[in-house]
């Protein structure tokens, strides 16, 4: 008597391919952000209060129109001593970095690595229709490579 088998068909494994993680899945979206006619003083402020190091500026309109640092804040500080000057309450847009270097929200993670490996920067605003939709540092990208499982490294 043949033995039967009682196992039905099998199914079809169907390989998934992982999403690509771009810039958009990792970003801060909720930023400190800064306003041109806004006082150094309010900015470094603001970078100890809230434990950052830099941030956009943006205009009335909510366009980009510059990144303010530490180190921009640094020039003041330089600024003051050689001239023997208490810091003046100068603004931002005095200070700020004018020439933004922008990320796309939709590039791929390994392409901002490369970007960033490539550059002094320690972070960069994200844009998406040519608007700030958040900002993308260094130690983003290295904790989203650290939480990336095996197969996702595409």
């Amino acid at each position: 008597m043949p033995i039967k088998s009682f196992q039905g068909e099998r199914v079809k494994q169907v390989k998934s391919t992982p999403r690509k993680l771009t810039v958009a899945d990792i970003m801060t979206r909720d930023l400190i952000l800064f306003k041109p006619d806004q006082s150094i003083h309010e900015v470094m402020k603001a970078f100890i209060q809230n434990r950052i190091s830099g941030g956009p500026v943006l205009d009335d309109d909510g366009n980009l129109v510059g990144v303010i640092s530490e180190a921009d804040c640094m020039k003041e500080i330089s600024d003051s001593r050689y001239f023997n000057m208490p810091i003046l309450d100068k603004s931002v847009a005095h200070f700020m970095t004018k020439k933004v270097d922008t990320i796309n929200a939709d590039m791929s993670v390994f392409d901002a690595a490369s970007l960033f490996s490539k550059s002094s920067r320690r972070r960069y605003p994200v844009m998406k229709n040519d608007r700030l939709v958040g900002q993308v540092s260094r130690k983003d990208i290295v904790v989203a490579a650290i939480n990336m499982k095996s197969q996702t490294w595409r």
